[in-house]
């Protein structure tokens, strides 16, 4: 495990508290929210609109649909980190690069869980959406959400952003 720290990217809905996580906890491609938590950050804010338009799609729903949001940049500062973001971290847990589609998550929960138990507080690996690009994983359980501070104000956006390339 490692630490990692610097200005990472997270967009929610218009006015949300930027260091909640949904009740209950929802599931994401590292963790069921019937077993913990999770935050989910993106290294550059086009790799967070990128999983925004995955999501959308997914779910068959135009960008206007997801509209307002609040666009936050987090100084985050964590220890113990899963490092997955390359192709040979990912293969020694039996897993493939991730792609764009929540049939690949399963796979993904259950690595998530045993890091998780093993006492990880994040995953860092590579976006499914923005391939090249480093998402984040954040834990959120007993110790809530230290490491993460979030940067005022928060950018809001009222109009689908452009989509990443």
């Amino acid at each position: 495990m490692s630490s990692i720290g610097g200005v990472w990217w997270r967009h929610l809905p218009r006015d949300g508290n930027p260091l909640r996580h949904a009740d209950p906890p929802a599931d994401g491609r590292w963790q069921r929210g019937d077993t913990v938590g999770a935050l989910y950050f993106a290294k550059e804010e086009e790799t967070a609109w990128a999983e925004w338009y995955r999501g959308l799609a997914e779910r068959g729903m135009p960008p206007e649909m997801g509209l307002p949001r609040d666009l936050w940049r987090y100084d985050i500062q964590l220890d113990e980190v899963a490092d997955l973001s390359t192709g040979a971290a990912l293969e020694e847990h039996g897993l493939q690069r991730p792609r764009p589609t929540q049939r690949q998550w399963p796979a993904f929960q259950k690595v998530g869980k045993t890091l998780w138990q093993a006492g990880a507080r994040a995953i860092l690996y590579e976006s499914a959406a923005h391939p090249g690009n480093l998402a984040l994983c954040v834990f959120v359980s007993e110790e809530g959400t230290s490491g993460l501070r979030p940067i005022p104000p928060p950018q809001t956006i009222e109009a689908p952003p452009p989509r990443p390339a």
